[in-house]
């Protein structure tokens, strides 16, 4: 399902119209990308999914091509949770 489709079932389903779902959808997204790029709380819908920033640490990698190692420096990424309820939906119960 891309954006478009999203937002057409999104219109359907809350019965209002498809340029209030899309801005709802960029509300939310804009939301949740601000609270994770500050990496102090993490975003939570319970029994749906949970959305936090994590810290990775520097390590070593191998370049596949020449197999000469290579430094890869600490970052931050995204752990996305499955929340039970999606869990359930995603086992077809």
């Amino acid at each position: 399902m891309n954006r478009s489709e999203l937002v057409a079932a999104l219109s359907e389903r809350a019965e209002v119209t498809r340029k209030d779902a899309d801005a709802v959808l960029a509300a939310f997204a804009d939301t949740v990308g601000e609270v994770v790029s500050k990496g102090d709380e993490k975003v939570t819908i319970p029994g749906f999914l949970t959305i936090e920033r994590t810290h990775r640490a520097a390590r070593t990698a191998r370049n596949p091509q020449t197999g000469e190692p290579i430094q890869i420096p600490a970052g931050y990424s995204v752990k996305v949770s499955a929340g039970s309820k999606l869990k359930e939906s995603a086992r077809g119960k």
